[in-house]
């Protein structure tokens, strides 16, 4: 096997005159970037092989026990390559039932990274920076971001190799930061489907019909709250109870800067007082509910579902408290309630092009100031980060009250 230089390739149709330095040689090279710095000299070789790391798991579990750092090299893209360098990817509640091995969807595992053993790179959702191209790729061109068109591509890893068709290019990054790129394909498409496709609005009632939700606080919610802003929409939007009343009230006031139109907590919700409060906001029922997004489960559902105007719909997207939907047979034989479940990734494999739409609608609602970054948890991702840290990070993506949602951010240069 040939031993990997140290040194780092500008381009790839050619080496840096550090690069051309001979492996065996121990003389100084003749020119100014021979001084390189520790992290520049891990990116590129001499043979321009890009050295990479990536969060794998070869078997199913918690996170912090089976995720494993994976160094490996990626050579230079051929055909309709392209080499990728990680921006910012998040770390979603799916991602992390993918590793345990209770989600639907599981991606291949495969030995293409050079593992001992047949592995999967965690993450579904994150923005790249494309750092090299081979010579067939028509769309694509250094510089440019992108995102994954599937999920199951893994994106927890430093650099990548993909194929162009695999890839959705950002066709305007300016007024965009990575972390609104990197975070746009999951959440906000979510809530903009399932507002959009699940319900007839009458649109010349715009500010007179309301949807509903549990989980408001979630990346979902709050693309929904500020979704519904936009299209004129009412949001009745459920939060868990935070520590102090302090915290609640500061919670609440947070949504309803986003556009929320009411905000109130899961204990509101499920006291006797909850029918009055929806009459009282809805105008004593004269603004119907017509749409109600589930990602609960549990009596959290079943008091959403009582709040729907007749020939309504409920959908459901998540299962946090493991409970199941229940539901009184009057909601379906004298309202004639329609109850669905949607599942973004399934639909985005269906509806590619209708998926790349609803991308380019939030990021022009985001460069255009109306859409809004969730809070996020940052994780600073170095090429010296330690796998505990990474691994204990995605861990902790499912538990208790956090600061906000998990982000790896790429640090290491190119």
């Amino acid at each position: 096997m040939l031993s990997r230089g140290v040194f780092r390739a500008t381009q790839t149709t050619g080496l840096s005159c550090s690069a051309r330095v001979s492996l065996t040689a121990s003389r100084k090279a003749p020119c100014a970037s021979s001084a390189l710095s520790a992290e520049s000299r891990r990116s590129i070789s001499v043979y321009g092989y890009t050295q990479a790391k990536a969060l794998i798991y070869s078997k199913y579990g918690e996170p912090k026990d089976v995720l494993k750092l994976h160094k490996h090299s990626i050579s230079a893209p051929h055909g309709s390559q392209v080499n990728l360098r990680l921006l910012t990817a998040p770390m979603n509640p799916a991602d992390v039932n993918q590793i345990q091995g209770v989600y639907p969807s599981k991606p291949p595992f495969g030995i293409s990274l050079g593992t001992a053993e047949p592995a999967a790179v965690g993450g579904n959702e994150g923005a790249f920076e494309v750092i090299s191209t081979g010579a067939s790729v028509k769309n694509l061109q250094q510089g440019d971001w992108v995102i994954m068109k599937r999920t199951g591509q893994g994106a927890w890893r430093t650099h990548a190799q993909l194929d162009e068709s695999q890839l959705i290019r950002i066709e305007n990054k300016d007024g965009l930061t990575p972390l609104q790129v990197g975070t746009v394909s999951v959440n906000p498409v979510t809530a903009y489907r399932m507002i959009r496709d699940f319900c007839g609005w009458d649109w010349m009632r715009a500010g007179e019909e309301w949807l509903i939700q549990n989980g408001a606080n979630s990346g979902v919610g709050r693309a929904a709250i500020q979704l519904g802003r936009e299209w004129g929409i009412k949001t009745l939007n459920v939060v868990r109870q935070r520590k102090t009343p302090e915290e609640t009230e500061a919670l609440k006031q947070e949504l309803k800067d986003l556009g929320a139109t009411e905000v109130i907590t899961e204990e509101e919700m499920l006291t006797g007082n909850f029918r009055d409060m929806v009459h009282e906001f809805t105008r004593q029922g004269r603004e119907p509910i017509r749409l109600a997004l589930n990602c609960v489960g549990g009596k959290n559902a079943t008091a959403l579902a009582k709040t729907l105007a007749p020939d309504s719909r409920m959908v459901t997207y998540g299962a946090m408290s493991k409970q199941p939907v229940a539901l009184p047979s009057g909601l379906l034989i004298f309202k004639n309630l329609g109850f669905d479940g949607f599942w973004v990734s399934k639909w985005g494999d269906k509806n590619p092009e209708l998926k790349e739409n609803t991308i380019k609608d939030v990021l022009q609602l985001t460069r255009a100031g109306r859409f809004k970054d969730i809070p996020v948890d940052d994780v600073q991702w170095s090429w010296d980060t330690a796998e505990t840290q990474l691994a204990e990070s995605v861990q902790g993506t499912l538990g208790g009250y956090r600061s906000g949602k998990g982000v790896f951010t790429f640090t290491g240069g190119d």
